[in-house]
């Protein structure tokens, strides 16, 4: 379906539904839209059961649909290594995204560790139009991006890290580990109860990135209604990472 995710064009979900395991998921978005997709006509049967993990493996097939080119997010209302969903399903998932090698598909997970079990044991491998990224909302996660290691040594192209929402000074602790990452996305919590993101934080995330060559993406600096705008000093800082995609060099965020 499309997306107001901005740093995407489209979302794709064969799995739904998805357990807190983070400070980011006490207020997950993924949770409020699919009560409120339930409510809908026309994806009350997929939303069936409400935000409980659900296979749907008719949706396998929406990607072979999709002529144009285009920046896939892969399960925007679940975890693509959950832990209810089988080796096969993600396997499966993997034979789409191969399969679909004109598109770019973004992974993003709280669960790295199992993502790295399966790739030593071949059920997902690299592919050169799958990034894979890392939610870290909070210094006391840091130690999921150790995971991205996996993938650049496997030969994902893009590994990247979301600070979404970020709910603590994260610039510091996440140094060390920029050798490994080659984007980042930055934003604040958006609704009822929005917890706060600090300009400073945000700017000293900007800072290090812009030091060390490395795109940064702010998103929005969030609150309650949302209104906060996404400007950082009046500029806008909303930068793709640029791979070597299909023997030519293009950026991302055009497509």
């Amino acid at each position: 379906m499309p997306t107001g995710i901005e740093w995407t064009n489209e979302t794709w979900n064969p799995f739904t539904g998805c357990t807190k395991v983070s400070l980011a998921c006490v207020s997950c978005y993924a949770e409020r839209f699919a009560k409120r997709l339930q409510k809908n006509p026309r994806l009350r049967k997929k939303y069936r059961n409400g935000f409980r993990f659900t296979f749907h493996p008719e949706e396998l097939e929406r990607p072979y649909g999709w002529k144009a080119p285009r920046m896939i997010f892969v399960n925007s209302m679940s975890d693509t290594f959950h832990e209810e969903a089988s080796d096969e399903a993600i396997h499966q998932i993997w034979k789409v995204m191969e399969d679909n090698s004109h598109h770019v598909f973004q992974i993003l997970t709280k669960r790295p560790h199992r993502a790295v079990n399966l790739l030593l044991k071949g059920i997902i491998y690299p592919l050169p139009n799958v990034w894979m990224g890392v939610t870290v909302e909070h210094r006391k996660y840091i130690h999921r991006v150790l995971y991205l290691q996996h993938f650049d040594l496997a030969g994902f192209p893009v590994r990247f890290v979301s600070a979404e929402p970020l709910l603590s000074p994260l610039h510091d602790t996440l140094e060390p580990f920029l050798g490994v990452v080659n984007w980042v996305i930055v934003g604040g919590e958006t609704g009822r109860g929005a917890r706060e993101t600090k300009k400073e934080w945000v700017i000293a995330l900007r800072d290090l990135c812009k030091k060390h060559n490395i795109p940064f993406f702010f998103k929005q600096w969030g609150g309650r209604n949302g209104k906060g705008g996404y400007l950082i000093g009046g500029e806008e800082v909303r930068e793709f990472p640029s791979i070597v995609f299909r023997n030519t060099k293009i950026s991302i965020g055009g497509l």
